[in-house]
């Protein structure tokens, strides 16, 4: 349905789930991350599913988080309420990870923030040339959730991550790509077909041997991940809570550069 925030489809062996928000550029709200760990549940218990792709509505993967919904908590001093959404955001990580099925990322614009980090919980991502890769929560007062600071990394190493995180600049299709962000860049009005041509081939591939693959892969790193999931999601609170955060949301929605204190 046109309402609803996780579009589910089946095409033979393969799984498309399309976040669906296209007017708010897909930014997380509590529908997607519920329509999100359901389609996973689904995926999970179907055995005529052997790979599944995720991608964005419109013109964009995924904004990140809801801005106006932050506001409006951060106005609530709703603190433990945000709190359980960054938990719920890596329950959906983990559901990745643990899925003994491959997940593709078809990322088709701007990934930004918890955006861009679901795009890395996937195993593989292609990309549209037209899309993007912002880590963009220092710019108003936040720390990175969503397993961003386990994945960035381990994918561009460290000198780049912190380049990432801390400046917060976007970079482009063809330097994710040169970083090892992503596994391949095809023209925009190619995506569709050739993200159903990639997840084809991962379907038809015998399931065992991936499934074991993915748990040879991740299985040692899992602790070191929630380890660090349960860090962001103590360092983000303490962010939410503070004045800066206030601030970075207000110059934000002002579009003006903001003027942290450090409190």
């Amino acid at each position: 349905m046109a309402d609803e925030r996780v579009l589910f489809t089946q095409d033979g062996p393969v799984a498309m789930l399309v976040l669906n928000r296209p007017e708010k550029l897909n930014a997380a709200d509590d529908g997607m991350r519920e329509g999100l760990s359901i389609a996973l549940e689904t995926v999970q218990r179907d055995p005529s599913i052997r790979a599944v792709v995720i991608t964005g509505a419109g013109r964009g993967f995924c904004a990140g988080g809801d801005i106006q919904k932050m506001v409006e908590l951060k106005n609530d001093h709703q603190s433990v309420t945000f709190r359980g959404y960054l938990e719920s955001g890596h329950d959906l990580v983990r559901k990745i990870r643990q899925l003994p099925k491959p997940v593709l990322a078809s990322v088709n614009g701007p990934a930004a923030g918890a955006g861009m980090n679901l795009a890395l919980a996937c195993d593989l991502r292609i990309a549209s040339e037209q899309a993007t890769f912002t880590q963009a929560f220092v710019r108003i007062g936040l720390h990175p959730d969503w397993g961003g600071t386990f994945f960035l990394p381990r994918l561009i190493g460290i000198g780049r991550a912190v380049e990432m995180f801390v400046l917060g600049e976007p970079i482009n299709a063809a330097e994710a790509y040169r970083l090892g962000l992503v596994n391949s860049v095809v023209p925009h009005d190619q995506l569709a077909a050739e993200t159903r041509k990639l997840a084809t081939r991962l379907a038809e591939a015998a399931p065992l041997p991936l499934a074991l693959l993915k748990h040879a892969l991740y299985e040692r790193l899992e602790t070191q991940l929630d380890l660090m999931m349960e860090f962001e999601v103590d360092a983000q609170t303490k962010c939410f809570e503070s004045a800066d955060f206030a601030e970075g949301l207000q110059a934000f929605l002002e579009k003006r550069k903001p003027n942290f204190k450090g409190i």
